[in-house]
C-alpha cells in the first residue's frame, strides 16, 4: 500500500492457489503463527525512527512481555496436548506438535531479534547520555556509592542459597529471575554451588548520580556481582551465569466448585507451581551450573533459549523516563467532551440532552469515572449495576460503587475472577466490595463474563430513569490512556431494559428474551453478525452496494470467516481492521479477493470493537447498520464468555462511528501494515516526501471529529500537516 489510502485505493488483485479447496483446512491461517505475527509488528515499532526512541524502548519491552504471556498460557496448553498424544488438527490442520515446532522457530527468531534491537537502541541511548554501565565499567570512585545502594536497599531482601545435598535445589517461581553461582572457598578450595535469586519487589535498574545531564544505570545482576564478596566472604567466584524460567499458567477451576473465590484462590498457588515452559540462560554459562539448572527444573533442550545479551528484557521499560520528555511521545491531554462542560460536569444532564460517544483516549475516560461517582453521590440514584472484567488496583470505580453501597443505594457488581493474570486484584476488590454492602455476584463457572456494562437507575419526579453505559473496553482507568476503546452513554429506555436484562441473568440466571437493541454472546450474537454478512450478500446479488467493515483485536472463528468468505464471493467488499489474531486469508481468488485486511500498530493500542453494514447503500452512509462491541471474533467470545454486540441508532453517534473513526482507521497509512494472502503482513510505504495519513495523530490533533461529529469520511484523507 503506497500513499493511495486503504479506504479509496481498488482492492488488490486476488492471487490464484491452485487446488485450494475452499472447504479445507488451508482457508485458514494458524492463529499461534498469526499472533507471533502482531508481537513481530510491535517489535518492528521499536525500529521504526519516527518513533521516539525511548518509546522504542517500550515497545521491546511490549514485545518480549506478551512472548512471555503467549507462552505461559498459549504454548504450555499445546505443549500439554502433544504430551499427551493429542493429534487433532487445529482448524488450519496443524496438530500440536507440528504447531509447537513452527512457533518455537518463529519464538526464536524473534527473541534474537529483541536483543538485535536492544543493542542498537543502547547505542543510542548512550549517544543520548542514557547507558546501561557493567560491573567493570563502574567507576572506581562509584563503587563506595553503589555499596551503600546494596547494603541498604538491596542485601535485606537478598536470600543466597547454598545447592548440596544438605540445601535441596530450590524453587523458582513463574517469571523468577536467578544467578547461579559456582564459589571456590579460599581457605581449602572447596567448591560451592550457590543460587542468589533476584528480587522481583526492586527495580531491576539501579541509578547512579547524574553527571552533566547523563542517566547511568547498573542492571541489578551486576550489581550483586560487584559485591558477591559481602554475600559469600571467604570465597572466590569461579564462573556464574543468569537464567529465567516462565512456567504454566494457565488455569484450571473445578466446574463443581462450591466456592469459586477459594477454588481461584487454590488455583492462582498453582499457577505459581506449573511447569517450566521455557527457560532463558545466559549464553556461554558453564556446563556443570547448566546441567544443574536443566536437571533439576526438568528441562529439556529444546525448551532453553540461550541468550546473549540481556535477560528479561521486559524491564527495559524502567528505562523509559519521564526526565527526558525530548525522547518521548509529545504530551497530550484528553479532552473532555463539551457538551459535558457546557451541563457544568452533569454527567446525566449531559445524557439526557441526547445519547453520547465518547473515543479513548482521545475524550477522557475520567467521564466514566465522573458517571459513576456522581451516581454515587446523588440522592436521586437508587441503585447501580456495574460489570467489572479488569480494573486498576486502587480503582476509583470501586471506590465509587463503595461509597454508593455504604450511602444505603442498591449496587450490584459483577465481579469476573476468571480475567487472566487479574484474578488475585479482582478478588480483593470483590472482597472490598461486598464489605460495604453491594451484592456482589460472579457470574458463571463455564463462561466468562466479558460485557462492559453499567446501569444507574435515577428517580426523576414521578418515574425511574435509567442511564446506561455500553464500553467495548475494561473499567480500567490507566489501560483507557493508551488503548483506544468507545464508551457509548444513554437514556434511552429500550438499550436501558436490555441491560437490565443483562444484569439480572448474571445475577440470577434468568435467560433474556425480547432484547431489542442488544445480541448477547453467547445465544444470539454469532447469528446477528451472520445475518448481516447475509444481507449485505443479498444486496450484492440483487446490483446493489454492499460492504462491511469491520475492526477488532482478533478474528479466528471458523463460522464467522467462512461467513465473511460467502460474502466476498456474492461480491461484498469486505475491509477489516484487525490488530493482533486474524485467521483469515484474503485476496485469494474464488474465496476471498473482495477481503482486504489491515493491522495499525502505534502509540495506543487498538482496542474497540466496530462493524458496520452498508445495508444496500455501501459505506460510509447514514443508512449503514452500525454496532459497537466487547467481543473479538473468537470462539471463545462467540461461545464461551458473556459479550454485548449494540446496534447504533442514533444517527449522530452513527456518523461518528462510520464516518470518523472508521474512515479514519481505513485511511491510515503512518502505522498500517496489510495482510497477504500467506498470513504475513507488509507495512505500509510511502514516497520520501509524501504525506502519510495517522489516525491516532489525527484523532489528538481535531478535536471536533471526535467531539460534535461534525466531519465526514470525505474530510479525512483531505486533511494534511507535517508527518515526522
Amino acid at each position: 500500500m503506497t500513499q493511495a489510502d486503504f479506504l479509496k485505493a481498488p482492492f488488490a488483485d486476488p492471487i490464484e492457489i491452485p487446488n485450494l479447496d475452499p472447504t479445507g483446512p488451508g482457508r485458514f491461517y494458524n492463529r499461534e503463527l498469526s499472533w507471533l505475527g502482531f508481537n513481530w509488528r510491535v517489535l518492528e515499532e521499536a525500529e521504526n525512527k519516527r518513533v521516539p526512541l525511548l518509546e522504542r524502548v517500550r515497545f521491546v519491552s511490549i514485545s518480549a512481555t506478551n512472548l512471555d504471556e503467549f507462552y505461559t498460557v498459549r504454548v504450555a496448553g499445546l505443549r500439554e496436548l502433544a504430551r499427551a498424544g493429542n493429534t487433532s488438527p487445529a482448524q488450519d490442520g496443524l496438530t500440536p506438535a507440528e504447531q509447537l515446532v513452527l512457533i518455537n522457530e518463529d519464538a526464536r527468531r524473534l527473541m534474537a531479534a529483541q536483543q538485535k534491537t536492544f543493542t542498537e537502541l543502547r547505542r543510542e541511548m548512550a549517544a543520548e547520555n542514557i547507558e546501561i554501565l557493567t560491573r567493570a565499567d563502574v567507576p572506581a570512585d562509584e563503587k563506595p556509592y553503589l555499596l551503600d545502594i546494596f547494603l541498604n536497599r538491596v542485601f535485606p531482601v537478598l536470600s543466597p542459597l547454598a545447592v548440596d545435598p544438605a540445601h535441596p535445589f530450590p524453587f523458582i517461581p513463574n517469571t523468577g529471575f536467578s544467578l547461579a553461582l559456582q564459589l571456590e572457598r579460599r581457605r581449602d578450595k572447596r567448591m560451592l554451588m550457590a543460587l542468589l535469586p533476584i528480587p522481583q519487589q526492586i527495580d531491576r535498574f539501579v541509578a547512579l548520580p547524574e553527571q552533566n545531564g547523563s542517566h547511568r544505570f547498573v542492571p541489578l545482576e551486576e550489581l550483586l556481582l560487584l559485591f558477591i564478596d559481602k554475600m559469600f566472604p571467604g570465597y572466590n567466584m569461579v564462573g556464574n551465569c543468569t537464567f529465567r524460567v516462565l512456567r504454566d499458567s494457565d488455569l484450571e477451576v473445578e466446574e463443581e466448585a462450591e466456592d469459586l473465590v477459594r477454588e481461584f484462590e487454590v488455583a492462582l498457588k498453582r499457577r505459581r507451581r506449573g511447569e517450566v515452559v521455557r527457560m532463558k540462560i545466559s549464553a556461554g554459562a558453564p556446563e556443570a551450573l547448566k546441567s544443574v539448572i536443566m536437571r533439576e527444573l526438568h528441562v529439556t533442550p529444546s525448551e532453553i533459549v540461550e541468550i546473549d545479551g540481556m535477560i528479561g528484557i521486559a524491564d527495559v521499560k524502567e528505562l523509559v523516563l519521564d526526565a527526558r520528555p525530548d525522547l518521548l511521545w509529545p504530551n497530550f491531554t484528553p479532552r473532555v467532551p463539551e457538551r459535558v462542560q457546557d451541563h457544568d460536569g452533569d454527567m446525566f444532564e449531559a445524557i439526557k440532552q441526547k445519547d453520547m460517544l465518547l473515543h479513548h483516549p482521545y475524550e477522557t475516560f475520567d467521564m466514566v469515572v465522573r458517571f459513576l461517582q456522581q451516581a454515587a453521590r446523588d440522592p436521586d440514584v437508587v441503585a447501580i449495576k456495574q460489570t467489572l472484567y479488569r480494573t486498576s488496583q486502587k480503582s476509583p470505580i470501586v471506590e465509587a460503587l463503595c461509597e454508593a453501597a455504604e450511602d444505603g443505594k442498591s449496587v450490584t457488581a459483577l465481579v469476573e475472577l476468571k480475567a487472566r493474570f487479574d484474578e488475585a486484584a479482582n478478588i480483593r476488590q470483590s472482597r472490598r466490595l461486598e464489605r460495604s454492602g453491594a451484592h456482589v455476584v460472579y457470574g458463571f463457572v463455564d463462561w466468562k463474563t466479558h460485557a462492559k456494562i453499567s446501569t444507574v437507575v435515577r428517580r426523576e419526579g414521578d418515574r425511574l430513569v435509567t442511564y446506561t453505559h455500553y464500553g467495548t473496553g475494561n473499567y480500567h482507568p490507566i489501560t483507557a490512556k493508551i488503548y483506544t476503546d468507545l464508551s457509548f452513554f444513554t437514556c434511552d429506555a429500550a438499550l436501558g431494559r436490555d441491560a437490565t436484562k443483562v444484569f439480572n441473568y448474571l445475577s440470577g440466571y434468568i435467560e433474556p428474551e425480547g432484547l431489542e437493541n442488544l445480541s448477547l454472546s453467547p445465544s444470539g450474537m454469532k447469528k446477528r453478525l451472520l445475518e448481516g454478512f447475509e444481507q449485505e450478500a443479498e444486496h450484492a446479488r440483487a446490483g446493489r452496494p454492499a460492504e462491511i467493515w469491520a475492526k477488532m483485536n482478533s478474528l479466528i472463528d471458523p463460522e464467522i470467516i467462512d461467513g465473511l468468505y460467502k460474502a466476498s464471493q456474492a461480491g461484498v467488499k469486505v475491509s477489516l481492521v484487525i490488530r493482533g489474531i486474524c485467521g483469515l486469508r484474503p485476496g485469494i481468488k474464488g474465496l476471498s479477493e473482495n477481503i482486504r485486511v489491515k493491522s495499525i500498530v502505534g502509540r495506543y493500542l487498538e482496542h474497540s470493537r466496530i462493524v458496520c453494514f452498508g445495508n444496500g447503500h455501501g459505506l460510509p452512509s447514514k443508512k449503514a447498520r452500525v454496532y459497537i462491541s466487547s467481543a473479538d471474533w473468537m470462539g471463545r467470545n462467540l461461545n464461551r464468555r458473556i459479550e454485548t454486540l449494540v446496534e447504533i441508532l442514533n444517527p449522530t453517534v452513527k456518523a461518528q462511528i462510520v464516518s470518523q473513526i472508521m474512515a479514519a482507521n481505513m485511511a491510515d497509512v503512518a502505522q498500517s501494515w496489510v495482510m497477504r494472502p500467506d498470513g504475513h503482513f507488509d507495512r505500509a510505504t510511502w514516497d520520501e516526501g509524501e504525506f502519510a495519513f495517522n489516525c491516532h495523530r489525527f484523532f489528538m490533533e481535531y478535536p471536533s471529529l471526535s467531539g460534535r461529529g461534525s466531519a465526514g469520511a470525505k474530510d479525512v484523507p483531505k486533511l494534511t500537516h507535517t508527518d515526522d
